[in-house]
């Protein structure tokens, strides 16, 4: 997974950040809100551990900027020393998925992180892009309503860059997921990009499909 922390308390984020990282996740992080917040809200991550008492913006304030105004589908567990019905209230009322008061055993953090990002998975079957549509259940794409036909590669990579719109994916990242160590030449991920644009963009005017030149590939709304 990709965790996020949010953590201002520099051993508490320590402690969280090599647990983390000792068991194979890949893990960001950020010791003040304005940090925090900007990073959550332009990249992209599994889970966000986010500590309340912050300098510069408070995790509260972080929640509801992500949840009404940036739109940011990520789980949110927020890590707190106020165990107050109200406090815990507040939390959930701004868009947190769980509280977690300190102090806690990480290993307690780490079943609730994987709990409620499997939740949220369980519960967002049907991935969505502007008028593009991904049923993972079906594994059917349409756009508008209208069945799209992709190839296996096509699908492999538009999972990808719906999971992680409308963010740029590398170029590097979308290689390891379709063809994994043994990636071939660059003009094959060139190759099945036309070709998965040439499928999204047919019979529509609104282009999905962007390169970001020197970067990688992303999907998003007409720019």
């Amino acid at each position: 997974m990709d965790i996020f922390v949010i953590e201002n308390h520099h051993d508490i984020h320590d402690n969280l950040v090599e647990y983390f990282e000792l068991r194979g996740h890949n893990v960001q992080s950020a010791l003040d809100g304005l940090t925090g917040l900007h990073l959550a809200a332009t990249q992209t991550f599994d889970a966000i551990l986010l500590d309340i008492m912050l300098p510069g913006i408070d995790g509260n304030q972080i929640c509801r900027s992500l949840r009404q105004y940036s739109k940011i589908d990520v789980a949110i567990l927020m890590l707190s020393a106020r165990d107050e019905l109200e406090d815990r209230l507040l939390g959930f009322s701004v868009g947190t998925d769980d509280y977690i008061t300190k102090p806690f055993a990480l290993s307690e953090v780490l079943a609730r992180v994987e709990a409620v990002v499997a939740r949220r998975q369980k519960n967002n079957r049907v991935m969505v892009v502007a008028d593009l549509e991904f049923d993972l259940d079906t594994w059917e794409v349409s756009r508008r309503g209208k069945p799209l036909k992709l190839n296996p590669t096509s699908m492999k990579l538009l999972e990808v860059l719906m999971r992680k719109s409308p963010h740029v994916v590398k170029r590097t990242e979308l290689e390891d997921v379709v063809w994994g160590r043994d990636a071939p030449n660059s003009d094959s991920l060139r190759s099945n990009i036309h070709i998965l644009r040439r499928t999204l963009h047919s019979g529509f005017d609104a282009p999905l499909l962007h390169t970001a030149h020197g970067l990688g590939y992303k999907l998003s709304q007409a720019e």
